[in-house]
């Protein structure tokens, strides 16, 4: 990509290798068009989509193997795509969501890069009510409780679009900022059950990974 450093990295989930292009450090930034402006997106925070993070490893494992019969999937944060890309080769209904300016390009890209279609895409704030999203039986999502007030922006988002019977998935580093997050959907009828995961082979009890997985209906 014109004026940026990338890398190619595999990783292997559910029993596919995937090709994800990701920008190959956090000081990547290239903006002649000021989109990281109108965006609101500061240079400081503008190469943090296109990493590979464990949390975001961690969600595309679990989605590998979820039940995902009947259900229309919501991707908030997808960055780099690999979950999507994850749920799209075995044939999910799946929506990524972002609002970074590149975040299309890269889906795109590593889509291509592993022959599969690419998932549909949403330019997604989370602050602005969408009317054309629509609900959803799945909401995912991952590391996307970094700022203390993403919890009730995202309590706010999955109200507008959690079909009554729904299920949402958060994985975490544990952050801090769960809690708040969790109370809230159970206020919405949500309740959550918490797994503790590796974030890779040299982790080890308690893991640092944290799988959220809440349900109601």
């Amino acid at each position: 990509m014109s004026g940026y450093c990338t890398r190619v990295t595999t990783v292997h989930l559910g029993g596919h290798d995937y090709r994800i292009r990701s920008l190959s450090d956090r000081q990547q930034f290239a903006d002649p068009l000021g989109r990281a402006a109108k965006a609101g997106i500061s240079s400081a925070n503008w190469s943090l989509f296109g990493q590979l993070w464990p949390s975001g490893r961690l969600l595309a494992e679990a989605m590998s193997e979820f039940d995902i019969a009947g259900k229309r999937i919501l991707e908030l944060g997808c960055g780099l795509g690999l979950s999507s890309l994850v749920l799209t080769r075995r044939g999910a209904d799946v929506t990524a969501t972002d609002h970074h300016p590149l975040a299309e390009v890269f889906l795109s890209h590593n889509a291509g890069l592993n022959g599969i279609g690419i998932p549909h895409y949403h330019d997604l704030q989370w602050a602005v009510p969408d009317t054309d999203l629509g609900r959803f039986e799945l909401i995912i999502a991952s590391d996307v409780l970094y700022e203390r007030d993403h919890a009730a922006l995202l309590t706010a988002l999955c109200e507008r679009h959690a079909q009554p019977k729904s299920e949402i998935v958060i994985t975490d580093p544990g952050r801090g900022n769960s809690g708040s997050f969790t109370r809230a959907l159970a206020l919405q009828g949500f309740s959550m059950e918490e797994t503790r995961s590796r974030f890779d082979a040299n982790d080890r009890p308690p893991f640092r990974g944290r799988l959220l997985h809440y349900r109601r209906g």
